[in-house]
């Protein structure tokens, strides 16, 4: 269930104007295209908060010589178990 809450906000004359000129052209209402502004801006804020991942590397020589010239699907397979040829259990 969604609620509203009645607010009272100051707005530049000419952002108001630009947004029921707007509102009208799109036949909507100002209230939906001022909450549309809202959730886009705080999406985008939200987003821009989010953790980066670090990467996960490894120190070493790369591939264990079995895997050497493999493709991912074959190093998939013998991950798991698909491999007929595997020695890895």
């Amino acid at each position: 269930m969604v609620t509203h809450m009645k607010t009272t906000i100051d707005i530049a004359d000419d952002l108001l104007l630009r947004a029921k000129q707007e509102a009208e052209a799109s036949k909507t209402t100002l209230r939906s295209l001022v909450e549309a502004g809202l959730r886009e801006v705080l999406g985008r804020r939200s987003a821009a908060k989010r953790p980066r991942v670090k990467p996960v590397t490894f120190r070493g020589k790369g591939l264990q010589p079995e895997f050497r010239g493999r493709g991912w699907d074959a190093i998939r397979d013998v991950v798991y178990g698909n491999d007929p040829g595997s020695k890895r259990s």
